[in-house]
């Protein structure tokens, strides 16, 4: 069977999601129809990361454009200087005549998408020899296209994993059948802790940072120190679920909280992120770190909050005040947890008083429209609803880091509110997927929810 060349029509959605998505179509050809660069030319004005998006769009097609190129016969697309993509040999095609309504469906021409739907209706008539394969972010779109007959897919190439279930969780559990599998075992102590030294089995993924759980009478719960090409270094972890052991006065409720403790107490590791469901302690377990590494042990000067508002890169409105008092409504979930945790033993006004202005000092909240360029100096940043962000945003954010800064992203993946991102294409999949083989970077999936018992009950049965 002979495979017929595709010539990809792109939605403006795409465009807008990933500049670059005009080079990753390999062989194949790409059509932009006229409203696609309408609406791009519409959308190309402000600050937002969808703007940027679109002005780097432009800035390719100039690009290719340069040297009096012929648009009848299609530009070669040219790989960009400093895009360190596989090269292609498609060329990219733009619409060039009227289209005229091919569907007594799509009459209303007035709307972009039946535009964008009677433009393949087109191509598909008149390039035979050719499969036409429209590409949208937009799942209405993709309906309509498969009712008129026209084949529709979603863009993947933005995807860090195929699917969400792949994602590494930052910890393997294994049975008491583990030592016999891993012979011969070194132990030793070295600074109070305990270090084995074990093989690794042929096909056997280890990470660096990750947590092992040994289930059984003889348990244990380790991290991953170092790894060889044929031997893992394992270190066992510190139990904060012992009263010995607290962090500001929080102590670990299940395995899975201890591990986080680990990952965000360890001096070494200065990116750490935490996935889970609402109740899972993320934020109030990253809080107490936070406290005690800047207040108690002086590790960090001062602890940067922020999170991933829905617009993302907009103006954050007419709110009065300064920066800070700008974000606050957004950081409800922060300030409940910072209540908590700053509330005395005993029922004392002045002591509250006194812990909350020694606190006000210490704790910035950030917007993150104003990041862009800053560097954060020996800072505890902590990012909450990172599953808002996009991967370049991630990057935005985690390239501001500077000498001694700890950046720790918590999220829900299925709570995504912003439009277009899903769970395999989230800023924080990305973020745990490409940092899972770095020595300086942790991971952990909370799954226990610690709030209450009616909201443990909400969550299971609503």
């Amino acid at each position: 069977m002979v495979h017929r060349k595709r010539l990809y029509i792109l939605d403006t959605n795409v465009l807008m999601h990933d500049p670059t998505s005009l080079f990753r179509f390999e062989e194949h050809d790409i059509f932009l129809p006229m409203i696609v660069l309408e609406e791009l030319d519409n959308a190309k004005k402000g600050l937002t990361e969808v703007s940027r998006n679109v002005r780097q769009v432009s800035r390719f097609i100039g690009e290719l454009m340069a040297n009096g190129a012929d648009l009848s016969d299609g530009l070669e697309l040219r790989m960009p200087d400093g895009l360190n993509l596989e090269i292609g040999s498609g060329r990219l095609y733009f619409q060039t005549e009227l289209t005229k309504p091919h569907n007594s469906l799509l009459a209303e021409q007035s709307l972009a998408d039946n535009q964008i739907l009677s433009t393949a209706a087109q191509l598909q008539e008149r390039e035979q020899d050719k499969e036409i394969v429209l590409v949208s972010k937009d799942i209405n779109l993709r309906i309509k296209a498969a009712i008129i007959g026209i084949p529709a897919e979603d863009y993947f190439n933005d995807r860090a994993l195929d699917d969400l279930s792949l994602l590494y969780n930052g910890a393997r559990v294994e049975g008491p059948e583990f030592w016999g599998q891993h012979e011969p075992v070194e132990s030793w102590t070295n600074k109070h802790s305990v270090f084995y030294r074990l093989p690794r089995q042929k096909d056997e993924l280890w990470y660096p940072r990750q947590f092992l759980a040994l289930e059984g009478d003889n348990g244990l719960e380790a991290m991953v120190t170092s790894l060889e090409e044929n031997h893992a270094e394992l270190r066992v972890v510190t139990d904060f679920r012992q009263q010995g052991h607290s962090v500001w006065g929080i102590r670990a409720r299940n395995r899975e909280q201890n591990f986080a403790l680990n990952l965000l107490m360890d001096p070494e590791i200065d990116f750490v992120t935490l996935m889970g469901t609402a109740g899972t302690g993320k934020t109030l377990l990253t809080l107490a770190a936070a406290l005690t590494q800047t207040l108690d042990d002086k590790i960090y000067s001062e602890i940067i909050m922020t999170r991933a508002t829905v617009s993302v890169g907009e103006d954050i409105g007419f709110l009065p005040g300064t920066e800070e008092e700008k974000m606050t409504p957004w950081m409800g979930a922060l300030t409940d947890n910072l209540e908590f945790l700053t509330q005395p033993a005993e029922n004392d006004e002045w002591a509250r008083e006194a812990t909350n202005d020694l606190i006000k000092n210490r704790i910035k909240v950030r917007s993150m429209n104003y990041m862009r360029g800053s560097t954060f100096l020996n800072r505890f940043v902590i990012i909450d609803e990172a599953q808002n962000l996009t991967p370049k945003q991630m990057k935005t954010l985690l390239t501001r880091a500077g000498p001694g800064t700890k950046m720790v992203c918590l999220g829900n993946v299925e709570q995504i509110d912003t439009p277009y991102l899903t769970e395999t294409t989230s800023g924080l999949t990305f973020a745990v997927d490409r940092f899972k083989t770095w020595q300086h970077s942790g991971h952990i999936t909370l799954r226990t929810g610690e709030r209450s018992r009616l909201a443990h009950y909400a969550s299971e049965n609503l």
